[in-house]
């Protein structure tokens, strides 16, 4: 590949994909000749990045998951590092994913290539690792190794106050102007179950959510968002019956409206809670995966709605407690009771205020001044 790159982009999920295209596609607005390359998938393709690497198919979670891909990862991260070495960009832009993103910036100060070592390549990053759920120390080997970072929740900056660490919140891209959210509350409208993004989890919640559908009774169909094929073939495979339909995530212009939600606790759920659709969470995992999160996570919920808002505007239903018939009650509760979806509302209306974008910029913005 001839010419200089400004920026390479690495996003190795299917939510950060969506997130850096985002900011991929102002940034180009901002700087037409800005040539940006990425480690993502087929949105920050779609956004004018030259895709690379298309990371999403692979995409794990949880220690559990990540230690059975453990050989693929290394040998990513050494192909990647490998690639900065030869090309040199200005910049590179980490997208959340902190299991690989922490692990190449680490390398890449190793290896003196990161400005911060000297190098000739700032290392930025894009959507904070949960420091003030778990591990909070490491916002210190960040701070050595990285040159800014950029945050999409307003609590986070105090986080690394004392690092020294360059950090500015940049608003959450579900409540920028022309965003386009996927889903909208209509109380008419069908429920919505949502198991979740990756493979192995699916498996785990999408029957679960099946039952619970089931034994509400409810008088209506239900709708089941995927992102991939591959999580098509899951779902199949739990055999929902006809009134549950299988829709793609994005398909068609208009954004999917549901009276109330099932969810899994990953990105959806908070594109619930800000469209205002009164639901509950559900989440469940491997057991090693369980075990290690109940040792490191530290916060009082999983939901990142209720967590901002410090109260549970969707009940959440972990592992154990995922039973069909409690999932049931939550949901003939949510199309039943007015109070329920009155204050369900009000809570959509707090989050979008706390995670409105500042004064300060945008995260092209923020993108844009990092890399001049």
């Amino acid at each position: 590949m001839g010419g200089r790159v400004d920026l390479l982009v690495i996003a190795a999920e299917h939510s950060g994909d969506d997130h850096a295209a985002r900011m991929v596609r102002e940034l180009r607005v901002q700087q037409p000749g800005v040539h940006v390359v990425a480690l993502g998938g087929p949105k920050l393709a779609a956004a004018g990045a030259q895709l690379l690497v298309d990371l999403t198919v692979s995409s794990a979670i949880g220690p559990g998951e990540v230690l059975r891909k453990l050989a693929f990862f290394w040998r990513l991260r050494a192909e990647i590092v490998s690639w900065i070495a030869e090309h040199r960009p200005r910049a590179v832009c980490f997208v959340d994913s902190s299991t690989l993103n922490l692990s190449i910036a680490k390398v890449l100060f190793g290896r003196g290539l990161s400005a911060k070592a000297g190098g000739p390549t700032r290392a930025l990053y894009y959507i904070s690792p949960q420091l003030w759920a778990s591990r909070a120390g490491r916002r210190f080997s960040m701070a050595q190794r990285l040159d800014g970072l950029a945050v999409i929740f307003p609590f986070e900056p105090a986080v690394y106050a004392d690092t020294g660490l360059a950090v500015e919140f940049v608003g959450h891209p579900f409540v920028a102007p022309d965003y386009r959210a996927p889903v909208a509350y209509d109380p008419n409208g069908p429920v919505l179950l949502l198991p979740g993004s990756r493979k192995s989890s699916v498996a785990r919640i999408f029957p679960v959510l099946l039952k619970a559908f089931a034994t509400a009774g409810v008088k209506r169909g239900a709708v089941v968002l995927y992102p991939s094929e591959g999580i098509l073939t899951v779902l199949r495979a739990a055999n929902p019956p006809p009134e549950v339909v299988l829709r793609r995530l994005g398909e068609g212009a208009d954004p999917v409206k549901a009276a109330a939600v099932l969810t899994s606790s990953g990105t959806m759920s908070m594109q619930c809670a800000l469209a205002g659709i009164p639901g509950a969470v559900t989440y469940r995992t491997d057991a090693l995966t369980y075990w290690l999160g109940k040792l490191l996570v530290k916060v009082d919920y999983l939901g990142i709605a209720n967590l901002l808002l410090n109260e549970p505007m969707y009940p959440e239903f972990i592992q154990g407690a995922a039973k069909p018939a409690a999932l049931a009650v939550q949901l003939c509760e949510c199309l039943e009771n007015p109070a329920r979806r009155e204050r369900t509302a009000a809570q959509a209306r707090r989050l979008r205020g706390l995670l409105s974008v500042p004064a300060t910029g945008t995260a092209a913005e923020w993108l844009a001044r990092m890399i001049r």
